[in-house]
Formats: C-alpha cells, sequence, structure tokens
C-alpha cells in the first residue's frame, strides 16, 4: 500500500511538473515587460486577444502558447505580454484603459495580433491572425529576430 501511494504521488508530481513546464508566464504590465527585455537582451511578445470569445486566439493558446516547447523557450528568451478584450472576463478598469490604449499604439485591429519588440521598444514583427505550424513555426520565427 506504501509504494502505491508512493507511486501515485510521483505520478502527480510529474504531471504538475509537466504542465506548469507548459505554461507562459504572461503579464499585463507592459512598461515592465519592456523594461525587463531591455535589461535582460530579451523579445516582448505581445498578445492581442480575445481569450474568451475569439476561436483564432483560443486556437494559438493551445496549440503553440499553451505548449512546453513554447513555454520553454519563452521562459528563456521573452517577456510575454497579454493585452486581452474579453467579453465575459472581469478586468479592472486601469487594465482596460491600458490595453485600449496598447491596441491604439500598435494598432492591433483583429485579434489575435501579435506585436514583437526588441528590447528597444522597436517593433520587429507583427503577425496579424494565426499562423499554422505549432511551436516550431514560432519558435523558429522568434529566433530569427535576434
Amino acid at each position: 500500500m506504501k509504494s502505491f501511494v508512493l507511486a501515485a504521488f510521483a505520478f502527480l508530481a510529474a504531471v504538475v511538473l509537466q504542465a506548469a513546464a507548459a505554461e507562459s508566464t504572461w503579464t499585463t504590465d507592459f512598461p515592465a515587460a519592456q523594461a525587463l527585455a531591455k535589461k535582460e537582451n530579451k523579445l516582448v511578445v505581445m498578445n492581442f486577444t480575445g481569450s474568451d470569445w475569439c476561436s483564432w486566439c483560443k486556437k494559438l493558446q493551445k496549440e503553440v502558447f499553451g505548449t512546453k516547447e513554447f513555454g520553454a523557450y519563452a521562459k528563456e528568451k521573452l517577456v510575454l505580454v497579454e493585452v486581452d478584450f474579453p467579453n465575459g472576463k472581469k478586468q479592472t478598469e486601469a487594465l482596460k484603459k491600458a490595453n485600449d490604449a496598447l491596441q491604439e499604439k500598435f494598432k492591433a485591429e483583429g485579434f489575435p495580433t501579435i506585436v514583437v519588440l526588441n528590447g528597444d521598444g522597436k517593433v520587429v514583427w507583427r503577425q496579424v491572425g494565426y499562423m499554422p505550424g505549432g511551436p516550431e513555426a514560432w519558435i523558429s520565427k522568434l529566433k530569427s529576430l535576434k
């Protein structure tokens, strides 16, 4: 019985660790993200999304951003910013205002729109709509921007 409990615990721990590795850390604080990217010589990836209503945004999250491959790459090379325009999720007025300002500044007119900036804040790539190819295609494109 003791070995069964230990085996079950080990399995559960492995599942939790794998899930954590697949999750990238996204922020909503663009100024802090830009400062961190400059300090650590990373790219800023801004995801303009309608996370709870946009089917292509959900597909991008599931097939790319939510994968362990993308998560591992992002952890080392990227600072991730979610600029969300949900229908049902609650957001503070300050966050809504900040997201509206970013949408206007970066001219994100469709969802998803991905804007990639270098550490100096210069746009180095823009992707409007879903890009097929899974995490490999995205990682390859992001590597080419350095």
